[in-house]
């Protein structure tokens, strides 16, 4: 009987243990409807927000996928970006330069802290809101797993390696490499989302007037379409003047912009050294042929793969009560 008994007690013993072991695994996992029953209207309350943005003005589409892009490229997707109490903070960084779009954010995270207190990640809410400005520009609704938790730390330096206008293709190569990311997450995370969009003329100054010894333009860029960007972006001008990235359709979620990187018509540098590579070129090339099914799908799962770079889950870092600051 006493035999029985014990063997029934560690029986007992073991099911309780696998449960807490599933239970924290379970915990430190991002998945789909992470907020399904601690805060069942998040992403829709998030959407309304996104929706009104883009609404009120197209090119907040573009500004939620650039800040998902340069938060996650640094530390993970962890909202470190958005910590703007810090003089020395990752905002601060030359990377960084022009990245906006902390007030629709700061926008979501109230309504939420208002229904949900402590429940919402400022972090998920960059990544969902990145999701929701593509989706409402013509390009694909793509699940988002969530469950991120935000960091704590910020610094200037450790945004030093974000993938510059300027690099080379053997050098953005390698940066997505770090992150896990291949050549063909490159064409569509960095030439893709470009679809949509603008830059200033202060990112154009070395292609357009000293690419080249003697003060040439970048050889790449159409000869037509020269005179177009010097127009846009002259010599000594206005280097806040804004140009679209993809100049007939800045506003659409479409493959144009490859096909602009392939004429020669890419307006930034890194963009055009999309096609200086084989591999990266023959994937260029392999979108335009292709269906905007298949353009569109493979860039929802690049995002999805970007948005779990370094995500904190589980006990790691915290739940903001305001993205702009740590609790």
């Amino acid at each position: 009987m006493q035999k029985g008994s014990t063997q029934i007690a560690l029986i007992l013993a073991s099911l309780i243990i696998s449960n807490i072991v599933v239970l924290v695994v379970s915990q430190g996992q991002l998945r789909v409807g992470f907020y399904s029953k601690s805060c069942p209207n998040a992403e829709s309350i998030i959407r309304k927000v996104v929706q009104k943005a883009v609404a009120d003005n197209p090119r907040n589409a573009a500004i939620l996928l650039r800040l998902h892009f340069h938060d996650c490229f640094v530390q993970g997707c962890d909202g470190s970006i958005l910590i703007r109490n810090d003089e020395d903070g990752e905002l601060k960084a030359q990377g960084n330069l022009g990245v906006v779009g902390f007030d629709i954010i700061d926008s979501a995270k109230a309504r939420l802290e208002n229904l949900c207190p402590g429940i919402v990640s400022c972090a998920d809410i960059v990544s969902l809101a990145a999701r929701d400005a593509v989706s409402l520009v013509n390009g694909p609704f793509y699940d988002v797993p969530t469950g991120r938790r935000d960091g704590r730390v910020s610094k200037m330096s450790l945004a030093k390696n974000l993938p510059d206008v300027d690099d080379s293709i053997n050098v953005l190569k390698s940066k997505f490499k770090e992150k896990g990311l291949s050549d063909k997450d490159l064409v569509l995370l960095s030439g893709g989302s470009h679809t949509i969009g603008a830059t200033a003329c202060f990112f154009m100054q070395k292609r357009l007037y000293n690419f080249t010894p003697g003060g040439g333009s970048d050889p790449a860029i159409n000869p037509g379409f020269l005179p177009q960007l010097k127009d846009k972006c002259p010599f000594n001008g206005d280097v806040n003047v804004r140009i679209p990235l993809d100049w007939s359709t800045q506003n659409v979620f479409d493959v144009k912009i490859l096909r602009n990187i392939r004429e020669g018509n890419a307006v930034i540098a890194s963009d055009a050294r999309l096609y200086d590579d084989r591999m990266t070129r023959q994937i260029v090339d392999s979108y335009i042929t292709s269906s905007a099914a298949s353009f569109n799908q493979d860039f929802a799962e690049a995002m999805v793969k970007m948005g779990n770079i370094g995500a904190k889950t589980g006990s790691e870092g915290e739940i903001r009560r305001a993205c702009n600051a740590v609790n």
